[in-house]
């Protein structure tokens, strides 16, 4: 994949994106914000929000306002001027501040840069994003060489993740082949 510099992906690797500042809600620098989270209210509970170059935010209020989406009042940030500069800025918090994944959940974080492999031991190449376009998961796998693989992020396609040994299993659906 060009332009991918997992390298670079890996420096914020003690953070996670968390959410991200969308457009101005009226007039007195409120909010829309796309959370992440499980729980989107819990966003505003993570303390600790920055914009990974450092840059703090403080999140005073929120409410929902659909689905996964937010508005939110940011200490500071007083009117429709403010937010909008704010708009498109991606949120992160540390790592520790987050609860352990549990049992066949994972961090979309901790899978980028994993191994993937056949069942037999091939190597497929490396998980490079995870992808959602709404329909669910898709892992993006660059190839030794060749073109970008995708695969459907499914038990059925992917039934092992192994996050310590740095590997998952992919078993191509038979539509691949």
């Amino acid at each position: 994949m060009a332009g991918f510099d997992l390298d670079k992906e890996r420096l914020l690797n003690d953070k996670v994106l968390v959410g991200v500042f969308g457009a101005p809600h009226g007039v007195r620098g409120e909010l829309r914000v796309k959370s992440y989270t499980q729980d989107p209210l819990s966003l505003a509970d993570y303390g600790g929000l920055n914009d990974g170059a450092g840059r703090a935010f403080e999140i005073t209020a929120a409410r929902p306002l659909k689905d996964d989406l937010l508005v939110v009042r940011v200490k500071g940030v007083d009117d429709r001027d403010a937010a909008q500069k704010l708009t498109h800025t991606k949120l992160y918090i540390p790592r520790e501040k987050l609860p352990a994944a549990g049992e066949d959940e994972f961090y979309t974080r901790d899978l980028i840069g994993l191994r993937a492999e056949t069942p037999d031991g091939a190597l497929l190449g490396t998980i490079v994003a995870v992808l959602n376009y709404g329909a669910g998961d898709i892992l993006e796998i660059a190839p030794v060489a060749g073109e970008t693989l995708l695969f459907p992020f499914t038990r059925a396609v992917v039934p092992t993740v192994d996050i310590k040994a740095g590997r998952v299993i992919v078993v191509a659906p038979a539509e691949t082949e």
